[in-house]
């Protein structure tokens, strides 16, 4: 399947919002880094899966409203500068919203050469199957 290229931009500036979020929180919690992370994630996100799909993921699906009300409930705290209790709400509430898809990511992980020869080690699989299940939502 072919991406168009509004969905390679969101790809992209996903891309670049995990990256400015991860060195937001690399330089102590830095709340211009993480608002500036947040901001291009949720542009990104929204340009992958389309705005309806967007507003359909986060705020249709009542068995993620606990999700959705913490990972925008951090946001907010981020940008009115608690970035430190924010982060730790929005974890909170994307673990909530994505957990669905980690057994698809580490599915995807143990294919490849090194990090799937590491994945696939006897107590490595056994702990990462524990912390992340190994039922996939097909």
């Amino acid at each position: 399947m072919w991406l168009s290229d509004g969905q390679k931009i969101g790809v992209g500036l996903t891309a670049f919002g995990v990256f400015f979020m991860l060195l937001g929180v690399f330089l102590l919690f830095d709340g211009g880094l993480l608002a500036i992370g947040n901001i291009l994630f949720l542009s990104g996100v929204t340009l992958v899966i389309g705005p309806q799909k967007t507003v359909t993921f986060f705020f249709k699906r009542p068995q993620k409203t606990r999700g959705t009300m913490a990972f925008f409930l951090g946001i907010l705290l981020v940008f009115i500068k608690w970035p430190i209790i924010g982060i730790i709400i929005e974890m909170f509430g994307f673990v909530n919203l994505f957990g669905d898809f980690f057994p698809v990511i580490i599915s995807f992980l143990r294919k490849l050469p090194v990090i799937g020869t590491f994945l696939n080690l006897p107590g490595v699989a056994r702990v990462v199957d524990g912390l992340f299940g190994t039922k996939l939502p097909v």
